[in-house]
């Protein structure tokens, strides 16, 4: 069975353009909905996701009607390809039920993770560059170096530890850490 979806972004927008093509392209069924395609809970994709059986075919208008991002288009199309489901986008002319729509699909997963993969890179590179000017990451101290001599000056002239941690409204956990840094 073919079935359609079909989104809008606002109540101001209309489906009609999207229905024509489905019906002409032999949808008996039609979802569709009037919600951002930046949405996560979109009822109407989900229902019709559920409704979906082996051989069926999910047929858009348009890519960007039913995927957020080029990622989450390629976790529905792979999602409905293991439930031997096959997807249509009438607009890229993209059908997974041909080995061709395959290639071509599989190829737009491989250009999301090159593009992960360069992602990942500039990050990396941009926090070793930030570590290089000095920039520390992470929780900051829970003691100021004034501080730290401080806790150890009260160490070193016997002040237990549970003590030195409630006055500087620290754990003793942190006392403990601080004072492993010096024996080290």
């Amino acid at each position: 069975m073919k079935v359609g979806y079909a989104r809008v972004s606002t109540n101001e927008q209309d489906t009609h353009l999207q229905i024509d093509a489905l019906k002409a392209i032999g949808c008996e069924l039609i979802y569709q909905e009037k919600q951002s395609g930046a949405k996560k809970d979109r009822p109407e994709l989900q229902q019709c996701l559920k409704s979906l059986r082996e051989d069926d075919v999910l047929i858009v208008w348009k890519l960007d009607r039913l995927g957020r991002s080029l990622q989450h288009l390629i976790d529905v199309v792979n999602n409905l390809e293991e439930r031997k489901i096959g997807f249509q986008s009438i607009t890229e002319n993209i059908d997974t039920t041909s080995p061709t729509g395959k290639l071509i699909f599989h190829i737009f997963g491989s250009l999301a993770e090159f593009e992960r993969g360069l992602i990942r890179e500039r990050v990396k590179a941009g926090l070793e560059a930030a570590k290089k000017r000095g920039k520390k990451f992470g929780r900051p101290d829970a003691l100021d170096d004034k501080a730290k001599e401080m806790a150890f000056a009260m160490f070193n002239g016997g002040a237990p530890k549970i003590d030195i941690a409630k006055h500087f409204g620290v754990t003793r956990q942190t006392i403990y850490t601080l004072l492993k840094e010096v024996e080290v």
